[in-house]
């Protein structure tokens, strides 16, 4: 299985960009999906999830951030809308085979299988 995030880049504040983490390896759509974010000198944290109908955000996206995936594509993305400079960090996608997590997990990295390589998001003006 692997992960491929991309979609990154320089975003001023206010403005919007949208992720993609394409997911290879799989047999079955029997899988779920989890956006993280590192900034420099943090720990990752988990930003959104989806599994099936169920999604999860951080609090700090809520609202602005939206997470949606397309099974014919393999595909999930992150709609990142009024972005702000603390967005600005390497987002990652990870991958968790089986049924949805609760939602006390999912904003947990040791509970995901598979990771992408991540991908630079930067917000500046």
């Amino acid at each position: 299985v692997q992960l491929q995030a991309y979609g990154g880049g320089l975003v001023q504040p206010g403005g919007s960009l949208r992720l993609s983490c394409e997911v290879f390896g799989f047999t079955s759509n029997y899988y779920t999906v989890g956006w993280f974010r590192q900034a420099p000198g943090k720990e990752r944290e988990g930003v959104a999830y989806i599994a099936d109908s169920t999604k999860f955000y951080a609090g700090s996206v809520k609202g602005r951030f939206t997470i949606s995936r397309d099974n014919a594509k393999n595909t999930v993305y992150l709609q990142m809308n009024s972005v702000k400079p603390d967005d600005t960090a390497v987002y990652y996608c990870g991958a968790r085979r089986g049924n949805r997590m609760m939602a006390s997990m999912w904003g947990q990295h040791e509970h995901y299988d598979y990771w992408g390589q991540g991908t630079q998001v930067t917000v500046s003006s």
